[in-house]
């Protein structure tokens, strides 16, 4: 069995590293939660959702339906085609129901699911949760281990990866925790392979607003013959920096996305209706201001970039190598060059190694271990560091990281 319910006892990663943060009164460079100011135009929109009746009542179950066209509005141009809004977009609580939805939807006991390391540590719980089969393929660091777009598939071994079982191919571009954006070949390669074993693809694309000036997000289901296979899910909290909204979205064809929607109605019915009514504002807002200096997906990019900035400077300046990122709000740190020694027969270096940093240095980091269900030996000295963070924040992690190596 995989994940780290599996390995390390029945705690969750997230809420044991948060806890041991708040204990050790650390610098959290941890979980993703951004924790500077959330958007100023937010409190006007929440205003006018606070004064609309019908926000405040149960709404459609599938998704609010000012949220679903603003979401097809948005999305239509991006994927090169047009989506109807009440039959091809469903809303969900968090990103994390809609990619639950999406999986347990389609997968029946012994059906196996490919899943691309590291990855987000739910897939793999909720694919056995299912009864399925979790079958891991680990990029591997190729050339320059330091960028992020030297991570890559070996392409045999992804191939052979698969089987007349496999039901669902799990993508994550832009990907965390490498910052790995995935290249339109690349995404080719997958989704002609897809197709040849008549895979499904669940693509988690909830850092797609966070890409890198200059850099490109490719959407695999706007590769030849992926869209009638992709289920492609989104994040508002991601994309507005709000991530307590938990607020996410499936988009994908009416064949696929009924079925997620039939489950999501089985779990929790229907995302808040006032959530998905100030989002659907954020959208809207967006779409007027697209391009524009004042538009919130113009300035996120800059904001994650420099963030980024601070925190690989400090990393270079106490001769720590990182995987420098393109996106997303993670980056790799390599700990080889802190000479710690500690016993791995029983817990990972990295899990050791980050508990370390908060423990004596008062900076809380991931272990990337967690990540991973089969190749292991490629996460040993790393651990992650999350830079959507106040400049605060990242410029008293930047000077703990400073005095690491004194």
């Amino acid at each position: 069995s995989s994940g780290i319910n599996a390995e390390y006892g029945e705690k969750n990663l997230w809420v044991e590293y948060s806890a041991l943060a708040v204990k050790h009164k650390a610098v959290n460079l941890g979980q993703g939660f951004p924790d500077y100011q959330t958007p100023s135009f937010l409190k006007e929109l929440w205003t006018e959702s606070v004064n609309l009746p019908l926000a405040h009542w149960y709404t459609r179950g599938q998704g609010y339906p000012p949220l679903v066209q603003a979401i097809a509005k948005m999305y239509s141009p991006e994927f090169g085609r047009t989506i109807n809004p009440m039959t091809e977009v469903m809303t969900a609580v968090g990103a994390y129901e809609a990619l639950y939805n999406a999986l347990t939807a389609f997968i029946n006991p012994g059906d196996e699911v490919i899943l691309i390391e590291p990855h987000f540590d739910s897939y793999s719980v909720v694919v056995e949760v299912c009864g399925g089969v979790p079958v891991f393929v680990p990029l591997r660091p190729h050339d320059n281990p330091t960028d992020a777009n030297n991570w890559a598939l070996d392409r045999a071994e992804f191939e052979a990866a698969f089987s007349s079982r496999t039901k669902i191919c799990m993508v994550n571009t832009p990907h965390n925790p490498i910052g790995k954006l995935f290249t339109e070949e690349e995404m080719e390669f997958i989704a002609r392979t897809c197709e040849r074993h008549n895979a499904l693809i669940i693509s988690d694309e909830v850092y797609e607003r966070c890409v890198f000036p200059g850099e490109e997000h490719v959407r695999i289901a706007t590769m030849p013959g992926a869209w009638d296979r992709t289920i492609t899910v989104g994040s508002a909290g991601k994309s507005f920096s709000m991530t307590g909204y938990k607020l996410g979205w499936a988009v994908g064809p009416e064949e696929l996305i009924t079925k997620a929607q039939a489950m999501h109605q089985t779990v929790v019915y229907s995302a808040p209706t006032i959530i998905q009514d100030v989002v659907a504002r954020c959208i809207e807002r967006e779409l007027s201001l697209k391009g524009e200096e004042e538009a919130y997906f113009t300035q996120l990019p800059r904001w994650m970039q420099d963030g980024c900035g601070i925190l690989t400077e400090a990393c270079r300046e106490a001769g720590l190598p990182v995987v420098e990122p393109y996106s997303g709000y993670f980056m790799l740190l390599d700990t080889t060059p802190l000479d710690l020694e500690f016993d791995t027969s029983k817990v990972p270096y990295d899990v050791q190694c980050s508990k370390h940093l908060m423990e004596h240095h008062k900076l809380a980091t991931i272990p990337l271990t967690p990540f991973f269900g089969l190749n292991k030996e490629l996460s040993e000295k790393y651990v992650r560091l999350c830079f959507a963070k106040s400049t605060a924040t990242l410029e008293a992690g930047a000077e703990i990281i400073r005095g690491l190596r004194k």
